[in-house]
Formats: structure tokens, C-alpha cells, sequence
């Protein structure tokens, strides 16, 4: 993921939000949340979303393309991470540079990321530069500058960047893209999709151009503006900047699904930089928004999130094998709403050498069969249901509404519907104890899972040293 840093920063307000309703009718009578929508598609296929708030005098702006490192073209592993970077490399009508002083200027910051099944670029600016901003990304989105100077300049910052904070790191690449490329059998989902130097260094300026002209496009794309605005305005400008773009048909997507998983994968690997063992374990998740995907938001939440979490208890407090756990639905690159295909969820942990891993495995199996056999009572289904809404609502009510445009934007993408986000609460209210230990039973069984294990370096090092004092 690409970050830069400002000079300026930007100081934003956070709403009030209302307590979590403390029944479980309540909270299955209606939506909590309520976000004000405006919604229309341009003539070339470009999607927007609107959304007006009075929470501070400033705006944010997030472009969202359906293009993920989930699709990018085989043999050129990292591709779409690396044409992230290339988009800030300057357009037609505003050279390297201007786009980041512009925002500097305005005293405001941007950003952007590669994530499974999309590549975004957001900014959040006082609302008097918005029109500043849609004329950058309509820039952008219709004139880069892709020649080959900027490809090899890029080509330098990405190699740099997977040597620095992946190759030479603790655990590297472990659990994020270990995990996927074990427990997926479909290439586009199991590749290394931080990319291979090789194949990193191998792209040709024809291959960025007719990367950008295959995804880059206004048919492929959300634009979302939140904030201070005015509907008719902001609309205005969107026609203004956007709309002469060219059209082009809709993307068409490879097959990305998955079999059903029917037996337990194992890996494990020596890591020379790892200071303990490390354990992670994936499983497939229902299709996203499905009743069993809201099941398994909620699974997630009794079971890993949290010091009240089972697996906590159990991991932690009760047998000490861990200082801490984590994990989620997507929660390696993102989280359970902002993917569109297949998806595990996962947890990972770190432990001494005085546990081994089937020791792990026992621990969870406990906690796990447990959901699978005995129904969740109301108690702990209500606190996963105030938790998950907890989160929701931090993330809508983030600093500079990067959480909203995300959601927004993922919602428009996958589901031509942004107020899907109105009812997301909804879906997790309607789950029952009965709809919890079915979900649990397909797809946390055994046979659905995928176990990483890392050896560090100085324990395999010493296990070679020091023979088995039982051998003969």
C-alpha cells in the first residue's frame, strides 16, 4: 500500500452516534443507520455517489476501480499494486507534482491502496477546493502519464518496497499472502499478489498502457464525494470534469470462484527473521451478503474478536499460549465488507516454543466444536451484535470519512446500490442461534480449514544442532 504524508493536516469532526439499543427486538425493528444518498450513472457508465453531511466544512473524494490485485494479468504478479503507483505519477493537464501540491496547498491529504477487488484513491480537502480536486481525478482518470521513464521510476519504488517491508521482514509474507495462496486453489485467488521482482521488472510500457485502457475506464469506476456539498452543485461539476470521458464496455471478470474445500490443509516454513512460531488459520466464508455471511460477521465476533472472545479466553487467559490474537473476515487487507469474491476467515497468532502447533490446533478445535455443536445464547449473540454494530459505526464515523466513502463506494461497485450500507444492521439483527450453529457447521469444519505454521529461523537452526537425545 502506498502512504505519503503531508505537511499540512486536516482537523475533522466526529458525530455523536446513538447507543447500541439494549434488546434484541429493538435492535431487529429497524436500521440505526441512515446515510443520505444521491446516486446517478454518467452516459460513459461512471458511477456517483453522493453524500452530504454538517459534520465539519470539508470534503472527501474517493475514486474507486474495479480492478484488484485479485485479476491483474498472470505472469505480471503485483501489476495492479504497481500501476497504483503510476497513477500518481502526473497527468496531461497537471504534471508530477501538481496533484500533491494542490492538495498541500488546500491543507488537506491523500492516499490510496490496492486491495483484493479494487484499487482506490480518496483525498479530504476543505470543501471550498472540491472543484480543484474532481478536476485532478478527471484528469487522471482520462489523460495518466504512462511513458518510460515514470514506468522504470516506479518500477525502482515497488521492487524497493517489497525488499524493505516484505522480503526483509519478520514473518514476511506470512499470514496475508501465505494463507490465501494455501487455502485457494483458483490462480487469480491464490497467486503472490504482492508481486515477484521478476515479473515486477519484466513490465514494458505497453503493458501499463493497455492495463490502464482494459480496467482504468469510467464504466469500471465509483466516484463517491462526501461531506460539505451542495447536491446540484457538486453534481455540476462531476458532469463537468467526467463527463467527456470516452466510454467503454464493462470489464469483464475471469472466473474467480472457488471448489468447496473437502480436506484440511497444512503448510509450515522456516522464517530466518522470525523471533517465535507463528500459527494462522484461514476458512472459506459464505458468499458476501447472504443470511450465513451475516452468521458468519457474528461467528467472528464471539470467537476472535476481543478480550470476551472465545478464542481469546481460551488462547490467552485460560491456557497461555498467547499474548493476543487476531483476525477476521478479510481482515488481513481490509474487512467484511469491502471484498467481492471468494474470502476466508482467519486468525494468527505468535507463541512461545515450549507449545507446539497441534498443541494450538487442540485449543481451537475445543473452541471451535463447541459453537459447532451447542446453540449461542441470547446473551452473547446480543453482545456479538452491539460489538459488530460497535465497528460499523467507528468506521463511518472515522476521522475524515475514509471508513463512509469505503463502504459507499465498495456497495456501488459490487452491488449498484450504496444504500445497501442503510441496511447492514438489518442483517445482523435477523440472524438467529439456530442460523449460527448451521453456518458454524459448514464452514468450520475441519475439512474447510488451512493451517500456516512458521518455524523461526534460530529454533530450526537448533533443532539441527542438537540431535533427538532418544535417537539410537
Amino acid at each position: 500500500m502506498r502512504f505519503r504524508t503531508l505537511a499540512a493536516s486536516l482537523v475533522l469532526g466526529v458525530a455523536t452516534l446513538a447507543p447500541a439499543a439494549p434488546a434484541l427486538a429493538q435492535q431487529a425493528a429497524a436500521a440505526r443507520v441512515a446515510i443520505d444518498t444521491q446516486y446517478f450513472t454518467l452516459p460513459n457508465g461512471l458511477r456517483v455517489v453522493m453524500s452530504k453531511d454538517n459534520i465539519a466544512p470539508t470534503v472527501t473524494v474517493g475514486v474507486y476501480y474495479g480492478i484488484g490485485f485479485r485479476i491483474e494479468p498472470r505472469e505480471r504478479t503485483g501489476f495492479a499494486h504497481l500501476f497504483e503507483h503510476l497513477m500518481f505519477q502526473g497527468s496531461a493537464n497537471a504534471p508530477k507534482g501538481v496533484f500533491d501540491s494542490t492538495i498541500t496547498n488546500s491543507g488537506g491529504v491523500n492516499n490510496g491502496s490496492t486491495r483484493f477487488d479494487f484499487t482506490n484513491y480518496f483525498e479530504i480537502v476543505p470543501s471550498n477546493a472540491l472543484e480543484r480536486i474532481l478536476w485532478l481525478e478527471g484528469d487522471r482518470m482520462a489523460r495518466p502519464v504512462i511513458n518510460d521513464e515514470v514506468l522504470k521510476n516506479q518500477q525502482g519504488v515497488v521492487g524497493n518496497e517489497v525488499k524493505v517491508n516484505v522480503l526483509n521482514q519478520p514473518y514476511s509474507t506470512w499470514p496475508w499472502i501465505d494463507l490465501p495462496m494455501l487455502a485457494n486453489t483458483n490462480w487469480y485467488n491464490s497467486h503472490n499478489f504482492y508481486g515477484d521482482l521478476t515479473e515486477i521488472e519484466a513490465a514494458t510500457v505497453e503493458d501499463a498502457k493497455q492495463f490502464f485502457d482494459a480496467f482504468y475506464r469510467p464504466s469500471n469506476a465509483v466516484l463517491v464525494i462526501a461531506g460539505d456539498i451542495d447536491y446540484a452543485a457538486t453534481r455540476a461539476m462531476v458532469q463537468k470534469y467526467f463527463g467527456a470521458i470516452p466510454k467503454k464496455d464493462a470489464v469483464k471478470l475471469p472466473d474467480i470462484s472457488e471448489p468447496r474445500q473437502t480436506e484440511e490443509k497444512v503448510k509450515s516454513r522456516v522464517d530466518a527473521l522470525a523471533p517465535k512460531p507463528g500459527y494462522a488459520a484461514g476458512y472459506h466464508v459464505p458468499a458476501r451478503g447472504t443470511p450465513e455471511w451475516y452468521a458468519m460477521g457474528l461467528i467472528d465476533q464471539i470467537l476472535v474478536q476481543g478480550e470476551d472472545s472465545r478464542l481469546y479466553r481460551k488462547l490467552v487467559q485460560e491456557s497461555g499460549i498467547t499474548g493476543d490474537i487476531s483476525g477476521g473476515i478479510n481482515a488481513l487487507l481490509g474487512n467484511m465488507y469491502n471484498y467481492n469474491g471468494p474470502m476466508l476467515w482467519s486468525f494468527s497468532l505468535v507463541h512461545d516454543a515450549t507449545h507446539k502447533p497441534e498443541d494450538v490446533t487442540k485449543a481451537v478445535d475445543e473452541v471451535i466444536e463447541a459453537l459447532r455443536t451447542t446453540k449461542v445464547g441470547a446473551e452473547e449473540l446480543a453482545r456479538a451484535r452491539t460489538k459488530v454494530r460497535s465497528q460499523l459505526y467507528s468506521q463511518i464515523d472515522g476521522g475524515g470519512r475514509v471508513g463512509l466513502i469505503d463502504l459507499l463506494a465498495v456497495h456501488a461497485l459490487f452491488d449498484n446500490d450504496p444504500s445497501r450500507v442503510n441496511q447492514i444492521e438489518a442483517g445482523f439483527a435477523q440472524v438467529t442461534p439456530e442460523l449460527i450453529q448451521k453456518t458454524a457447521q459448514e464452514y468450520l469444519r475441519p475439512t474447510n480449514r488451512s493451517i500456516y505454521t512458521i518455524v523461526p529461523g534460530a529454533a530450526a537452526k537448533a533443532a539441527v544442532a542438537t540431535p533427538n537425545s532418544g535417537a539410537n
